[in-house]
């Protein structure tokens, strides 16, 4: 992708560094309630890459714009406003999977070019999503933050006593909880690019559920589990980053499913 792409949606792309002649971008979406800019620090470890971080309505620097709170609409928004470029990547963690995800099956229904590779993380194959009978998007405030703590691990106390950030905070991650609660998924062809799947070893039922990405494409597929948790991918990010910078180097694969622990 280059500059005059960047120029165009800056709304949309943010990056730590600016690399034009890079052979390849890397798109990242993050995780509910998740910035952009913990994905973007990932160019220090892929010098050969463009790392792009999406940057979603309603939040970071553009929270003065209207949330978006369905998938679909989501998704039609990225795909409207984001040109890819010719090779690229696609990269999400958690809700950020479904929508890179989704994101590749709008490019391939639309006749666009597919990314190179689509990388998804922590996050059970469609259609096997399970949701709660009270969705935790419409819970009270102090509600959520308990829930939240529970799963997620306490935020900081600066965070829980300052109105005003924890407002900043919840309200995103309120938002995207209803994007991936009220998540649908249709079924239609599989995607023709490849797919690498990775979670924490120690986050069932994701882990086990893992290989079930296989049915979504027809091109390569492998599987990686790394040590940790859901949010394996920040104290496993050298392993990570280097089983990405692998398959962004070899391109397209045709292997058989891997796994690796």
């Amino acid at each position: 992708m280059n500059e005059n792409i960047v120029q165009k949606q800056p709304r949309w792309l943010i990056s730590r560094m600016r690399r034009p002649d890079a052979p390849i971008g890397l798109y990242c979406f993050p995780h509910a309630g998740g910035s952009p800019g913990e994905y973007v620090r990932w160019s220090d470890d892929l010098p050969n890459v463009q790392v792009w971080g999406v940057q979603l309505p309603g939040r970071g620097s553009r929270m003065s714009e209207p949330a978006v709170t369905r998938m679909s609409a989501l998704v039609e928004q990225v795909l409207e406003s984001v040109d890819f470029g010719e090779r690229f990547a696609l990269f999400g963690h958690s809700l950020g999977s479904l929508v890179a995800f989704e994101v590749a099956r709008g490019l391939q229904a639309r006749g666009r070019p597919l990314p190179q590779q689509l990388f998804v993380s922590s996050a059970p194959p469609p259609p096997s999503m399970s949701h709660s009978s009270r969705p935790l998007h419409t819970l009270p405030d102090d509600e959520l933050l308990a829930r939240v703590e529970a799963m997620w691990g306490a935020l900081p106390s600066a965070v829980k006593t300052t109105p005003e950030l924890l407002r900043v905070t919840m309200g995103p991650f309120r938002n995207d909880l209803a994007i991936l609660e009220t998540y649908v998924h249709e079924p239609s062809g599989p995607l023709k690019c490849s797919v690498t799947a990775f979670a924490g070893s120690q986050e069932a039922p994701i882990a086990r559920d893992l290989s079930g990405w296989r049915d979504h494409t027809v091109g390569g597929f492998e599987s990686h589990l790394l040590p940790g948790h859901h949010f394996y991918h920040r104290e496993q990010r050298p392993a990570l980053l280097r089983i990405v910078a692998d398959s962004l180097r070899t391109g397209s694969s045709t292997a058989p499913e891997q796994r690796s622990a």
